[in-house]
């Protein structure tokens, strides 16, 4: 099958989305978070993963670890898909979201970051943080699979009074 037969054309009333990576560096039993700047439009001040939109020539595994590159300094190891959300927000394009865990045998990152500042973090600790709103419902998932277990996929979309709606495909 050729190109043009791929369909990729045919957008008029379908979902179309932004394909995006988050990802978890682990270390010595910690998880490396980033609490994004201040400045930033997409949950500023906020602890989350690393990561970002899938380039127009990468595949999810490949931009995964790119952005882990960027973002901290890494070259990390055990690169794992671990979930695959599909995030409706209510507009005209949603955005799919690929969830990986990677190890990495360092612990020194990028200090100075437009995206914001690098904190390796005890899991038992997360509740302290002003984690972005998924996180304490997927963070101790992720860092409780296995390297046998299949990702998990999730729907996520908001109320009526924007409040997060998650449906796990069980």
């Amino acid at each position: 099958m050729g190109a043009k037969e791929q369909g990729a054309d045919a957008t008029a009333n379908r979902w179309l989305v932004i394909p995006r990576t988050l990802c978890f560096v682990l270390n010595q039993g910690k998880v490396l978070l980033m609490k994004r700047g201040s400045h930033k439009r997409v949950f500023p001040n906020r602890y989350n993963g690393v990561g970002g939109h899938i380039e127009r020539d990468e595949d999810p595994y490949t931009s995964a670890q790119r952005e882990i590159l960027e973002e901290t300094g890494l070259v990390v190891q055990n690169l794992k898909l671990c979930g695959v959300y599909n995030i409706d927000t209510g507009e005209t394009t949603g955005i799919m979201l690929h969830i990986f865990t990677a190890v990495s045998d360092q612990h020194q990152v990028i200090q100075d970051s437009p995206e914001g500042t690098l904190h390796w973090v005890d899991p038992a600790m997360l509740d302290q943080l002003d984690l972005v709103e998924d996180l304490p419902l997927i963070l101790p998932r992720v860092l409780a699979m296995s390297d046998q277990d299949a990702p998990f996929f999730v729907h996520v979309s908001y109320d009526q009074n924007d409040h997060i709606v998650m449906r796990f495909a069980e």
